[in-house]
C-alpha cells in the first residue's frame, strides 16, 4: 500500500507543497505557469530537516520562479479571423471558413484554416483546433519512438496526448507508457523530440539522477538547448 502525507510550508510570500512518501531522497521542483514549489520527502524525514533543506534552496527557488513568471504568455484565443496561432514553433494567421460540412483544419503556407459551420461557438472552435493539434503529435510521435527504441534498447507499449498544467511529459516505467503535453504541437518539433527522449529515458532510469542525465547526454546531446527553448517560448 502506498502511503503519502501532504502538507504546506509558508515562508513569507512563498508557499511550498510538501509530500512525504516512500522515497529515499528529497526532490525539489518549481512548476510553470505560476511558479508552484513542490517538495517530495521520505516519510521518515523530520519536518524540521525538510524545512532547513527548503530554506537552504531559497535563492535557487526564487531564481526559478522569476524566470517562470517572466516567461511570455499567449493571450487567450478567440478563434477569429487573423488571430495568431503557433504550429511547430511557427506563427500562422487563423482563417475561419464557414461551410455546411463537418469541421476540419487545414495548414496552408501562411494560414491555419478552420472550417466550421456558420455560428459555431468559440468553445467548439477551440475543441476542433485542439483535436487537430492532438493529431499532429500522434502523427509524429510513433516515428520518434521507433527511432529511439532502437537506440535505447527499450520498448514503449503505449503513448497518449493530454493537457498538462505543469509538465511537458510523464512516464510510467512499469506500464511502459508515456504521456505528452498537447501544447507541444505549438513548439518546434525538436522540442517534442527532446521530451519524447526524456520520457523514454525513464524506462532505463526512473529518477532524475546522475545516471539519468548521462543517458540523456548520450541519446540527445543537444537536450539542454531544447529544454531552454521550451522554457523560453510563450506559454499557452
Amino acid at each position: 500500500m502506498n502511503t503519502s502525507i501532504t502538507t504546506t510550508l509558508n515562508l513569507g510570500e512563498l508557499t511550498v507543497a510538501i509530500t512525504y512518501k516512500g522515497i529515499k531522497n528529497v526532490h525539489l521542483t518549481v512548476h510553470p505557469p505560476q511558479g508552484e514549489v513542490r517538495v517530495s520527502a521520505p516519510l521518515t524525514m523530520n519536518p524540521d530537516t525538510v524545512r532547513v533543506f527548503i530554506i537552504s534552496k531559497l535563492a535557487w527557488i526564487r531564481q526559478q520562479r522569476r524566470r517562470i513568471l517572466a516567461q511570455e504568455r499567449e493571450a487567450p484565443r478567440e478563434y477569429v479571423n487573423r488571430e495568431s496561432h503557433l504550429v511547430w514553433g511557427q506563427r500562422y494567421l487563423l482563417k475561419v471558413v464557414e461551410h455546411q460540412a463537418p469541421p476540419k483544419v487545414n495548414l496552408a503556407p501562411k494560414t491555419l484554416e478552420l472550417y466550421v459551420r456558420p455560428h459555431t461557438p468559440q468553445e467548439k472552435r477551440h475543441q476542433v483546433i485542439s483535436e487537430w493539434y492532438r493529431q499532429q503529435i500522434k502523427d509524429v510521435v510513433p516515428g520518434l519512438i521507433a527511432k529511439y527504441e532502437t537506440v535505447m534498447g527499450v520498448e514503449v507499449r503505449e503513448f497518449g496526448v493530454k493537457r498538462m498544467k505543469t509538465r511537458w511529459g510523464t512516464c510510467n516505467p512499469r506500464a511502459q507508457r508515456i504521456w505528452l503535453n498537447l501544447e507541444l504541437a505549438k513548439k518546434p518539433l525538436a522540442c517534442l523530440e527532446y521530451v519524447v527522449v526524456h520520457e523514454m529515458t525513464h524506462l532505463l532510469e526512473p529518477k532524475h539522477n546522475d545516471r539519468f542525465w548521462r543517458f540523456i547526454d548520450s541519446f540527445y546531446p543537444q537536450w539542454q538547448h531544447y529544454r531552454d527553448e521550451l522554457n523560453r517560448l510563450p506559454l499557452g
